[in-house]
């Protein structure tokens, strides 16, 4: 019951602190770092539940890059093959070095220590920064994509770092690791490329056809937890494999239906993980060590942030270097692993480990307030912001999103793909979403009332939102997400009759058409026209029709 009550305590908090500081518009991370000081101050953890904490908040992380993944194809990797492994090896290497003899001759580190530590504090945070530019929308911009190949590089760089010590620690030949490395690389990259082409696409198909949700999450969770098991199992890091894994479904046909349903468990998932790194703070030490901590973590993210702006600037405006030196200034979570792990060969002690330890955390607490700000200091070294290249997921700009592929859906469809608008359709029902897919039509499957979805598929550029299905429930929230998201969006609906557009009244929808008015105003219409002087009409109308049937169910060769 203690822990039931620390647990519930842990999230009153972080509800509050995160409540009070989205009204100052500060990202949810912070709440989550200062809830784990909090609760670590007041009841304090032991080993074994930092442990299993740090295990909940590596799925947060791996959930992330996957999630990342899914906006990044092999094709647009190979596009930021400049990005990953130009910018990235630069940066690490550089970085490396800088601080390796930051450490030797300010610290007096020996030269395995100093080497050891140095690869460390090159790495920059993936979980905070992926994070951030992804609520921002900057993950596209063209300042993040540089952060996302860097960043892509120094999860690579985790494994030759991790080996650097295994060899510092038991002199064993860098040739045969090498080979292994290069070996197991080649393995992963083939196994995981073969289960995406051949086992994962149809996996998810069978769990769709099910048409239960829980069904379908459940595998999502199998395909991302797996991919990073077997990415571990080849030496390689969990949230590397993830990555992997969400590039093979980024051509997926579930692409945003997939991150719609991960997006709730991703986020707290990662609350946990910067809940551990509150959690790591000792206040005490903080207190006794806090000029050394100040001056590493000041001196760490100013050299890094010039280290990554003069090589980015060789190559890209200043501006877009700049923003991405500052994005990547702080020291990464993996460097926490790795100082433990260096202490436990006989590279460091625990002084020197938890130094460093609040050295990471103190810059990673900085990272939101500097990437909240990044535009404005941007905008106040460089005078005349040159436009930056903002790169859209979806491409979609002043189009129509079409709710639903039933019938009235089709004959939308149909209409507007003869006035030569532009638009999409998500469908939610396989069977109706494969039906648009032979069609040809701009279909996705996915949950209209979902709003990460309606993100993804630009509803805040679109000129209109079309509702075709009557699920009045459904109508309600579809149009309350497409409202949230773009105000603007001119929306249209169809209900069944007045109850339901009296029901609907209250939901701000542009235009209610009420099925029964409409259809009786028609009927109506036709009734003018009636003529009693030619009593054959009926019989040629009706074998006109028969005719006309006949012609279409005709095979397009056939004349």
């Amino acid at each position: 019951m203690e822990q039931l009550a620390v647990i519930l305590l842990a999230i009153f908090i972080a509800s509050l602190l995160n409540i009070l500081f989205k009204k100052a518009d500060l990202p949810t991370a912070i709440g989550y770092i200062f809830t784990g000081l909090v609760v670590g101050e007041l009841f304090g953890l032991t080993s074994e539940s930092s442990k299993v904490l740090e295990h909940i908040a590596e799925i947060g992380i791996i959930f992330l890059m996957f999630t990342i993944g899914l906006e990044f194809s092999f094709q647009e990797l190979r596009a930021m093959k400049r990005e990953v492994f130009l910018y990235g090896s630069l940066q690490v290497l550089s970085g490396s070095i800088l601080f390796a003899l930051f450490g030797h001759l300010l610290f007096g580190l020996e030269t395995k220590s100093a080497i050891i530590v140095g690869s460390a504090l090159a790495l920059s945070s993936t979980a905070i920064v992926l994070k951030i530019l992804n609520e921002n929308g900057d993950i596209h911009a063209s300042y993040g994509r540089k952060a996302l190949g860097i960043l892509l590089f120094q999860d690579i760089a985790v494994i030759p770092i991790l080996l650097m010590i295994e060899i510092f620690t038991k002199e064993i030949s860098i040739s045969a690791l090498l080979l292994q490395t290069l070996g197991n690389m080649l393995l992963f990259f083939l196994l995981l490329y073969f289960l995406g082409k051949f086992l994962i696409d149809r996996y998810l198909h069978y769990a769709i056809v099910t048409k239960n949700q829980e069904i379908f999450l459940l595998a999502i969770f199998f395909i991302v937890l797996a991919s990073a098991e077997v990415a571990h199992f080849f030496g390689f890091s969990y949230s590397l494999g993830a990555f992997f894994a969400g590039m093979l479904l980024a051509e997926s046909h579930y692409k945003y239906q997939i991150e719609a349903d991960l997006a709730p468990f991703r986020d707290l998932l990662l609350g946990v993980f910067f809940f551990a790194v509150g959690n790591k703070i000792d206040l005490s030490l903080v207190t006794q060590h806090i000029g050394m901590i100040l001056f590493i973590t000041i001196s760490v993210m100013l050299l890094k942030a010039a280290s990554i702006y003069l090589i980015l600037s060789l190559f890209e405006q200043r501006r877009t270097a700049f923003k991405t030196a500052l994005a990547l200034a702080q020291i990464g979570e993996f460097a926490l692993a790795i100082f433990v792990l260096a202490q436990n060969n006989g590279f460091l002690d625990q002084e020197e480990v938890n130094i460093l330890a609040a050295s990471v955390i103190l810059s990673m607490i900085l990272t939101p307030f500097i990437l909240k700000n990044l535009r404005r200091l941007a905008d106040w070294i460089f005078k005349e912001p040159t436009p930056e290249l903002a790169i859209d997921s979806a491409g979609f700009a002043n189009h129509i999103v079409v709710c639903g592929y039933g019938p009235l859906g089709k004959v939308v469809a149909h209409s507007l793909k003869e006035r030569g608008f532009q638009y999409i359709i998500l469908e939610h029902d396989l069977t109706l979403y494969e039906e648009a897919q032979k069609a040809n039509e701009p279909v996705f499957f996915a949950n209209a009332a979902q709003r990460s979805v309606l993100e993804q598929l630009g509803v805040k550029k679109s000129c209109a939102v079309v509702i075709t299905f009557h699920n009045l429930e459904k109508i309600r929230l579809v149009a309350q997400a497409v409202l949230d998201l773009a105000p603007h969006a001119y929306l249209v609906a169809r209900v069944r009759d007045s109850k339901e557009q009296e029901a609907l009244r209250e939901t701000p929808i542009d235009e209610l058409i009420v099925t029964t008015e409409v259809l009786s105003a028609a009927m109506v219409e036709k009734l003018f026209y009636c003529r009693f002087d030619r009593p054959y009409q009926r019989e040629e109308s009706l074998k006109e029709r028969k005719e006309e049937i006949e012609r279409l169910k005709k095979p397009e060769g056939d004349s």
